[in-house]
């Protein structure tokens, strides 16, 4: 039976492919995993004793993008391993190099989010000076960043986002391209979903204080359940009443939100 191939042209075939898209599968996933946790124990002892608060100062430039890129990794592989694995199960050369270069794409989303927002920042700052200091307008404009994240949670924009991310083979399956550039692709594309879906979360992030190991989890473990955990709409409804909650009190009573680093001029101030 094996000396016409027959046997070993087909079925062992199938089952020796299969037996390697398992193993990439679980390099990939084990690979990611250890990439994000490096990133979380890496952002712990390097935010450690730094200004924790809403609108914090972003720094150097070199700087920023250095600890946000080491950010994004640990916040996003979490949520995002669903998408990877089946696209390390379903890419035809059987290797892990491909879905991580999906997972790269993924993330270079996320690093030009960084960029931008620092941009964004920039430029705010030399034409507005100090307005998003807490004393001035920094506590209301990140009560209305919450309340604009909350309601963004609610848009069919948001539903769609989420819907691609929800559902990774359907998304991969209608926008396959194969070899190494198309991982690439796919992974850039995966990214700019993800990016429509966490946007509002990102600002509410900076809002809260982007130094803020806390607040980093607290951000995390919303996407993560948004994106894995079934019930998708009652997650969004139960996000957007988060953080309707959270932009009230950040207007009228900051020092009531818990893990919320108030500046110390606003709570001398106040008497506290």
């Amino acid at each position: 039976m094996g000396v016409d191939g027959t046997f070993l042209g087909g079925p062992r075939r199938e089952i020796f492919g299969a037996t390697r898209s398992a193993r990439a599968e679980r390099t990939t996933v084990v690979a990611l995993l250890a990439l994000s946790g490096a990133g979380w124990w890496w952002v712990v002892g390097r935010m450690r004793g730094m200004d924790a608060g809403p609108w914090t100062g972003l720094g150097a430039f070199g700087w920023f993008v250095g600890v946000w890129v080491v950010m994004m990794a640990a916040m996003m592989i979490p949520s995002a391993l669903p998408t990877v694995a089946v696209y390390a199960r379903l890419t035809r050369d059987r290797s892990p190099v491909s879905a991580l270069l999906f997972a790269l794409g993924y993330l270079a989303v996320w690093a030009a989010s960084g960029l931008s927002a620092y941009a964004a920042a920039a430029l705010a700052g030399r034409a507005a000076g100090n307005v998003l200091a807490w004393d001035r307008g920094g506590r209301w404009a990140a009560g209305a960043t919450l309340l604009v994240a909350a309601a963004y949670q609610l848009t069919p924009l948001k539903d769609a986002c989420l819907g691609k991310c929800r559902a990774p083979l359907a998304f991969l399956l209608g926008s396959w391209r194969p070899g190494p550039a198309g991982a690439l692709r796919m992974g850039l594309e995966s990214g700019l979903w993800c990016a429509g879906c966490c946007w509002a979360l990102m600002a509410s992030l900076f809002a809260l204080g982007i130094m803020s190991i806390t607040w980093m989890a607290v951000v995390a473990a919303i996407v993560a359940v948004e994106k894995l955990l079934p019930l998708r709409r009652l997650g969004s409804w139960s996000t957007a009443s988060l953080l309707v909650v959270l932009g009230v009190l950040v207007l009228v009573a900051p020092h009531e939100v818990p893990g919320l680093t108030v500046p110390a001029a606003h709570m001398k101030r106040m008497g506290m």
